[in-house]
């Protein structure tokens, strides 16, 4: 058999202070998107539609109500929800916790005013 040899290296101490190669990480804060405001509340998107639709609230509340729970429904099913002009959702992962069940999503929203959509790709060149 042949004999295993082991390397010893010799650890140097690095001088005190900071490193000139290495960046200073520096503190990493939470922000918001730009133009980004506070939390949409029930309250407020009930009285958003409402306006929007010229009609009152306690008239929109139990369409906008079932609306969440169907689209929570979908979520929690695992399904993608294609909904323009909200936009398109797609689960990224899931995890159930003691409380509550944690899904991150992604949703992709066309810009205002983008040219071209969904309706009018591939099937426009068939004559």
């Amino acid at each position: 058999m042949a004999k295993s040899s082991t390397v010893k290296s010799k650890v140097t101490a690095l001088p005190a202070g900071p490193r000139p190669d290495v960046p200073d990480p520096g503190v990493v804060t939470e922000t918001k998107p730009d133009g980004a405001a506070s939390d949409l509340k029930k309250r407020e998107l009930l009285q958003l539609v409402a306006d929007r639709c010229d009609m009152n609230k306690n008239q929109v509340k139990p369409v906008v109500e079932a609306m969440m729970e169907v689209l929570g429904e979908a979520i929690a099913e695992g399904r993608e929800l294609n909904l323009e002009p909200f936009g398109k959702l797609k689960q990224q992962r899931t995890k159930d916790t003691p409380n509550a069940r944690v899904t991150v999503v992604k949703i992709r929203q066309k810009k205002p005013g983008a040219a071209g959509s969904a309706e009018t790709g591939a099937d426009s060149d068939a004559e």
